[in-house]
């Protein structure tokens, strides 16, 4: 599973896989022609997939979010302070910044205490920037603010040339989850060598906590998460005139407490034949799975000597009042 699932995520981290020519089409033939066969969770945002990963951040069993959402709305102050610093101008640069609710928190902050600073949301879904292009003047007047669509090492090297303010970077959710550990720590370096020494990062990790509680997250039982998985097939479906049968595929999510790996992976439920674009024909075997993504869980220690690794100095953590997640703030040296 390690080649395999570091492949994956360095497709996530660099937007590129051994076989691709950046396109979708491409990604899902070189996955899905891999032994085994896996796809890139990069991929499940689309509109549909942006709607469902909203209703998912709003059921009862996927913490992540309130635990953030609660660290940004409570702490607020004190995060915008650090990142203030001793006041000098900023770039605010947030990773797959999504619908920007956890930092509205701090937008707003910033705006009401007078900041210096500008905002640029990246996000790999043109979806999440037309509406965050539409929505943040409005509710946010005053803000300066530019998206940006695009991979994130690619944009990030896009947003220096906008300016030669400092950076400060987030990348929040524990989207930094989402890889194994050696390849995150690999994503951090490469996030350290687009700043300059001074320049901070904003950084949500998702903590171990009790295993019950991890696994019910990513199997929660409206079964919104079989449907984000599923909906990737669909949207090859849509996109890449491909004949997946969703319904003989299954949502299978396990969690190693040991090494924190919570992977997903969607399952044959028989033998057969997806046809893609009618050039490609795809044979599974019942039982056959797709490693579908990965949401890695950290220990403090781990999260400290990820910074350290990256020639990051780890300054703070803020946690919520469960201690089931951190926002933890690195300044680049």
């Amino acid at each position: 599973m390690k080649n395999m699932d570091t492949t994956l995520a360095k497709a996530e981290m660099k937007g590129l896989s051994n076989c691709r020519t950046g396109q979708f089409y491409d990604d899902v033939i070189c996955g899905l022609s891999s032994t085994p066969k896996f796809l890139s969770s990069m991929y499940f945002y689309d509109a549909v997939g942006d709607k469902l990963f909203q209703d998912l951040m709003n059921c009862d069993e996927y913490y992540p979010t309130n635990c953030e959402l609660e660290i940004f709305s409570e702490k607020t102050a004190e995060i915008c302070n650090a990142i203030i610093g001793d006041g000098d101008a900023f770039d605010l640069i947030e990773l797959g910044a999504g619908d920007a609710t956890k930092s509205t928190y701090l937008l707003k902050y910033l705006l009401d205490n007078g900041a210096d600073f500008s905002y640029l949301p990246i996000d790999i879904s043109s979806n999440v920037i037309s509406y965050l292009n539409i929505t943040l003047p409005v509710t946010l007047p005053g803000l300066q603010m530019t998206g940006l669509n695009g991979e994130y090492f690619n944009m990030l090297t896009k947003a220096s040339t906008l300016s030669d303010k400092r950076k400060v970077i987030m990348f929040l959710g524990s989207n930094i989850g989402n890889m194994p550990v050696d390849v995150a720590e690999g994503f951090c370096m490469n996030v350290r060598n687009h700043l300059s020494p001074g320049d901070m990062l904003l950084i949500g990790v998702d903590l171990k906590k009790n295993p019950a509680t991890v696994l019910a997250a990513y199997n929660d039982k409206e079964g919104i998460t079989k449907r984000f998985n599923l909906n990737l097939l669909e949207r090859i479906n849509r996109e890449l005139d491909g004949d997946f049968d969703v319904t003989q595929f299954e949502h299978y999510p396990i969690y190693d407490p040991e090494t924190g790996a919570c992977k997903s992976y969607l399952v044959s439920l028989t033998d057969q034949q997806v046809n893609i674009n009618g050039m490609h024909t795809i044979n599974f075997a019942k039982d056959e799975y797709i490693f579908m993504e990965i949401s890695q869980k950290f220990t403090i220690q781990q999260v400290d000597d990820m910074a350290r690794k990256a020639s990051f100095k780890p300054v703070t953590h803020f946690f919520d009042t469960k201690k089931w997640f951190t926002d933890a703030i690195w300044v680049a040296e």
